[in-house]
């Protein structure tokens, strides 16, 4: 099994100690706590487990992750991480975490689906699981971080097929679309690959509808939603069968388009039976002015902190293109895309 590596950036609460534990067990660990004690990290399994400010910060692991940088940006490849955040105030502990998850995966590092136990001031993010689990809430916490450290230091089976399959989603005009642009880039190094693309229009997509959990439940168990539509008939079905998920996402205004909104929150009837952590997820992404990493941590958070895909390493491809064909004119961009072409084929 692959070392253990704990980054302890600050000194842990009672609470994050015991949610650490609860993780981690009997297991033999390096701790890094600042980072002139850094060893190698790469081929690891890394819990970054962190105490937050008032402002939602942590000073020692921001260097921490400087030192990382300054490595190179195969600092981290090979590895595996999970996340636990405590704080003593109501705010930031998810927002951290997707920052967290960004630059390490920015460097290397894959998470596993479901990587994360936040633990906010009075434990009142665990609030709406107490009729679930019928526990109290501390208890809820210290089983979920248990959970994660079965699932994070086991060994996921690979799954060997002769073709592997991709789902493509995006809502954009190929006439017009420098993100489709940059999609056609990396498809044309694809080999081996067998890719089903669906484009789920521009605007008509109802959003979910918050049914009562019984009926979401229901629906799921059929891999059906309520709302029926494009999401039920050909979304669903080809989620099912593919080994890894490509969304398109051009930035508006520093969010994922309204129908990709609709089409994520809309999976979460199937994931009601289907949990999805032997797929994968991946993003091309272009701005036209900036932002990139808004849209990707959107991504981190709700599929793969929320939703259980896998995030592979470098799974997102950035690019800053304003006007028609000005994705063309990006530096390098054709390398940039067959590397990461080269990358999706070796992660899927």
């Amino acid at each position: 099994m692959k070392e253990i590596v704990l980054v302890l950036p600050e000194k842990p609460s009672p609470r994050l100690n015991q949610m650490i534990e609860k993780v981690i067990g009997s297991e033999r660990i390096i701790v890094v706590d600042k980072p002139d004690n850094l060893p190698g990290m790469q081929n690891k399994k890394i819990l970054f487990a962190v105490e937050l400010n008032e402002i939602g910060t942590s000073n020692n692991l921001n260097n921490i992750f400087l030192k990382l940088y300054q490595r190179g940006r195969d600092s981290l490849y090979g590895s595996e991480g999970a996340i636990l955040v405590h704080s003593n105030f109501p705010l930031f502990t998810k927002t951290y975490a997707q920052s967290i998850a960004f630059w390490a995966n920015s460097l290397g590092c894959t998470f596993i689906g479901r990587p994360l136990v936040e633990a906010t001031k009075d434990l009142e993010n665990f609030k709406a699981m107490e009729r679930v689990y019928n526990m109290a809430l501390e208890d809820i916490c210290l089983f979920q971080c248990e959970e994660l450290g079965k699932r994070f230091l086991g060994t996921l089976p690979k799954s060997f097929k002769e073709k592997k399959k991709l789902l493509v989603l995006h809502s954009s005009n190929r006439d017009t679309s420098n993100t489709l642009t940059l999609w056609d880039m990396v498809a044309m190094n694809l080999s081996g690959i067998e890719i089903n693309e669906i484009n789920i229009g521009n605007g008509n997509i109802l959003d979910c509808q918050g049914c009562h959990y019984k009926t979401c439940k229901h629906f799921g168990k059929q891999n059906r939603c309520f709302y029926g539509g494009i999401i039920v008939e050909e979304v669903y079905p080809a989620v099912l069968e593919a080994d890894s998920l490509l969304l398109i996402c051009p930035n508006y205004n520093d969010m994922l388009t309204a129908n990709l909104v609709a089409t994520i929150n809309r999976l979460t009837a199937l994931y009601r039976k289907t949990k999805f952590y032997d797929k994968a997820i991946f993003a091309i992404i272009v701005s036209g002015y900036s932002g990139g990493d808004a849209l990707a941590k959107q991504l981190i958070s709700s599929l793969n902190m929320n939703k259980t895909f896998r995030l592979p390493p470098y799974f997102s491809l950035m690019a800053v293109a304003n006007h028609k064909g000005d994705i063309n004119r990006v530096p390098n961009i054709g390398e940039k895309a067959k590397k990461y072409a080269l990358n999706l084929i070796r992660e899927i």
